[in-house]
């Protein structure tokens, strides 16, 4: 669903990456792993359209989205949950949900039952402020504003940064179930090597701005992965 060939970006004059190529596919968990600064989260920006690449394609679902506008690929399918969680400090974890209405057709602005299956914190807390949340619960609320969307593609940004483990486990098993529904690609970026190799179907390696190794789970040597994450 979704196929990137060879994409350039920049900031300035500073090349963020370099000719990467990947594929993300429907069922399937892509885990995008790599230290600080190698450009994981310059590759989400890239896909969701908030920054603009310099060459290569970047094709969902058939077509080529590099010209496409961030909401424009959000009402295509695809959502972003971003580092740091960026939820809405003063607004109810309900009105942080439906700010997710957005993209979405009109029948479809409502908050699925599924999102409080997968984190039930959620429907206890609708009244609450989403400062007064947790960081664990704020980013399971980034989550599952992500999927008021109805998203096609998930793109997660290092979603177990500063959480506590039980909240890991249970964002874990939320990309399990939606893993295993079939109907959604789930990119995931990660620092957290053991939570990434669980839940890999495919890998990718980046170092300079570039990816060094790829495959799938089964073929990837955990050594020569763990030497590119390690400072």
């Amino acid at each position: 669903m979704l196929n990137i060939q060879s994409i350039d970006l920049f900031y300035g004059a500073a090349q963020a990456l370099r000719g990467v190529s990947l594929e993300a596919k429907p069922g399937r968990v892509l885990c995008v792993m790599g230290r600080n600064g190698v450009g994981k989260t310059s590759l989400l920006r890239a896909i969701i359209g908030h920054q603009k690449i310099a060459a290569g394609a970047l094709m969902w679902q058939g077509k080529d989205m590099a010209r496409a506008a961030p909401h424009q690929r959000a009402k295509s399918g695809i959502a972003y949950v971003p580092q740091g969680r960026e939820i809405f400090p003063l607004l109810t974890v309900r009105e942080n949900l439906e700010t997710g209405f957005s993209p979405v057709a009109r029948a479809n602005r409502y908050i699925p039952d599924e999102i409080f299956d997968l984190f039930p914190v959620l429907k206890d807390m609708m009244g609450r402020r989403g400062g007064d949340l947790s960081g664990g619960q704020q980013q399971q609320l980034a989550i599952g504003r992500a999927l008021v969307t109805r998203p096609k593609l998930l793109l997660l940004d290092e979603p177990t940064e500063g959480i506590q483990p039980s909240i890991i486990k249970d964002i874990g098993r939320a990309i399990d179930y939606l893993r295993g529904k079939g109907e959604m690609a789930i990119v995931l970026v990660e620092q957290y090597f053991e939570f990434a190799r669980d839940l890999a179907d495919d890998f990718a390696v980046m170092d300079r701005g570039s990816i060094v190794l790829a495959g799938t789970r089964g073929e990837m040597v955990e050594a020569d992965v763990r030497a590119y994450m390690s400072v």
